[in-house]
């Protein structure tokens, strides 16, 4: 790759943070924030073709009692790495899977402490203790994300979702919790 490619994609990457992270992070803060997420988000997609070979494989090899599955799993990914896990970035993100949830949970996953929700990077910075990770295997559990997703969303002022409130199909009055003004069934005054 030449030098000049390197400065295109460099600046799209950078490009890309001012439009999404401006108003969520300090600008200075975003390197903390995009380039951990740019390479797991890289290697999620360069997994995302070989996804269902590698799965059924393991499924397989499972199936048959084989123990010893990092080759055959390599081979399936065709990289020297491969992910196990039935999710993808993508398919969280689809689900509704917020960020932040995404982030706490992985900040704690295999330490002694409890995941909670963090509000912000430098909540999460702070709080992260590499001496509390023991050596045991960890296993994610997607279904951890949707109560963190959940109360993270429900901490947020009403401004900040109102729009995907609106793109659900719920009127506004109804969302913003004004029964009275609703046209819902349910809610309708008796």
């Amino acid at each position: 790759m030449q030098p000049p490619d390197l400065n295109w994609i460099a600046n799209f990457i950078w490009g890309i943070a001012d439009d999404v992270l401006r108003d969520l992070y300090v600008r200075g803060k975003y390197r903390d924030v995009i380039l951990p997420m740019t390479v797991l988000r890289r290697l999620d997609a360069v997994l995302e073709p070989t996804k269902a070979r590698v799965l059924e494989t393991k499924a397989w090899l499972d199936r048959v009692g084989i123990t010893s599955q990092d080759g055959p799993l390599r081979d399936a990914a065709r990289q020297a790495f491969y992910n196990t896990s039935r999710f993808t970035l993508r398919d969280l993100r689809a689900r509704g899977v917020e960020p932040m949830a995404l982030l706490s949970l992985m900040a704690r996953l295999g330490s002694s402490k409890p995941v909670d929700l963090v509000s912000s990077m430098d909540e999460l910075v702070a709080g992260f203790d590499v001496g509390s990770f023991g050596a045991a295997p960890t296993k994610f559990d997607a279904e951890d994300l949707f109560p963190l997703t959940r109360h993270h969303v429900q901490s947020l002022p009403f401004s900040a979702v109102k729009d995907r409130i609106a793109a659900l199909g719920v009127p506004e009055a109804e969302a913003a919790g004004c029964p009275a003004q609703s046209n819902h069934p349910a809610r309708r005054p008796q």
